[in-house]
């Protein structure tokens, strides 16, 4: 779909640089996409009960007493 919208000239050049595209279109919808998947990743890692590392023992109040000792 086509939108019309500013943009920032400075962001958009340092977005390319480091995105390696070379238009405005594939500029953007690279940033789009870069966004869109870390925000896939932390929805995964958020839905992960051992995505910090601590498991769904963490709610169980007994296994957390005996851990504190």
């Amino acid at each position: 779909m086509k939108t019309m919208i500013d943009l920032n000239d400075e962001a958009l050049a340092l977005a390319a640089k480091e995105l390696g595209t070379t238009t405005k279109k594939d500029t953007v919808n690279a940033a789009l996409e870069f966004v869109a998947q870390r925000r896939r990743r932390i929805e995964q890692v958020l839905d992960d009960p051992y995505g910090f590392g601590v498991g769904p023992d963490i709610g169980d109040p007994e296994v957390m007493r005996k851990a504190r000792r």
